[in-house]
């Protein structure tokens, strides 16, 4: 920790031991712009320099304080932040649909493509991107073949991976991976890894060209650059 930002933390918790308001804390070490601080013994807490006032802030139910996530408020979910040797209260405060009033859960214990977000104890319901599927274990989407306990990629994807491909077609310039476009979509195409789907995105605005099976500039695929401007 910064030698400014220890001498801050130490005169806050005095002057708070001593019933004395934060506004009589020393100056923030920097006078323009917002920065967060931890705090050096809670999670929870964390000090606040904005424009050079100090105030002393607590992240909200289920998050904790870590200065990289920024979930809410400058604090992280609580399974992403590693407080070290600051403690951390994790009590949770539960309202129907949400463990902690901040936080990523499952839909459902199978397989879903959906997942649930609560934020200020509500909870809303998010789609994974398509292709995948929530992973209760990264508190993520993941691709449906690395949990083919609870989950059938075929059905997820909606294609069956052949085990063979004619070949010099351009599938086959992909094996063991082969490449499949997906009828209709300009923008996504099928890539089989161990014999199970997974929908790719080409991204970056890119689009796919079925004759190659890599995704080319939109201007490279008449077909795909006249349904962009659609």
């Amino acid at each position: 920790m910064d030698a400014k930002v220890t001498v801050i933390c130490l005169a806050v918790l005095a002057t708070a031991q001593a019933g004395i308001l934060v506004q009589d804390a020393p100056q923030c070490p920097e006078q323009h712009g917002v920065q967060a601080y931890a705090h050096p013994e809670s999670c929870n807490i964390f000090f606040l320099c904005t424009n050079g006032t100090l105030t002393v802030e607590t992240c909200e139910n289920g998050l904790l304080f870590d200065g990289k996530g920024a979930v809410h408020n400058h604090c992280n979910y609580n399974w992403a932040v590693h407080c070290g040797e600051r403690k951390a209260d994790l009590t949770p405060i539960s309202t129907p649909g949400c463990e902690y009033q901040f936080g990523i859960y499952p839909e459902a214990h199978t397989c879903s493509t959906n997942y649930i977000k609560c934020v200020h104890g509500e909870p809303h319901p998010e789609a994974c991107e398509p292709g995948l599927v929530y992973d209760e274990k990264i508190h993520s989407c993941n691709w449906p073949d690395l949990l083919l306990e609870t989950c059938n990629p075929e059905a997820v994807v909606g294609f069956k991976c052949p085990t063979k491909v004619p070949s010099g077609s351009p599938a086959a310039r992909f094996w063991p991976y082969p490449r499949f476009a997906v009828p209709g979509d300009c923008h996504r195409l099928i890539t089989c890894v161990n014999g199970h789907p997974r929908l790719i995105s080409c991204g970056d605005g890119k689009v796919l060209d079925e004759s190659t099976l890599t995704c080319e500039e939109p201007e490279h695929v008449p077909h795909c650059a006249n349904a962009l401007r659609k």
